[in-house]
């Protein structure tokens, strides 16, 4: 069970809800985007987060202030690449496996 198993569950399981994948594992100097899909019109910015263990709050704990800001900033330089801003969105995958255990899909899970 690794952290790539897991996103590429999650980018089979939101495939089969309709969004097409744009690019897996975009990196910039400002982190790294899990998957960018298109939902529709609009651009889905997406974590993939795998937790077993929820001692110290789980999947959705470990995506803090500071790695939102992170995902942010590597969201806005994709669009400066881009050259141009389509409608967008920060969704979040949680599970506790990287077979898509206990999955979560949650959409517009924070605001940039």
């Amino acid at each position: 069970m690794n952290g790539k198993q897991a996103e590429h569950w999650a980018a089979d399981f939101l495939q089969q809800q309709g969004l097409k994948l744009v690019t897996q594992n975009f990196h910039s100097r400002f982190g790294e985007i899990d998957l960018i899909m298109q939902d529709a019109g609009v651009l889905v910015f997406i974590e993939v987060r795998q937790r077993c263990n929820t001692d110290f709050g789980g999947a959705i704990a470990s995506i803090d202030r500071h790695k939102q800001q992170r995902l942010i900033r590597a969201a806005q330089y994709y669009l400066a690449k881009l050259g141009h801003t389509p409608p967008c969105r920060f969704d979040v995958m949680l599970m506790d496996d990287a077979e898509g255990g206990n999955a979560q899909w949650i959409r517009n899970a924070f605001e940039a």
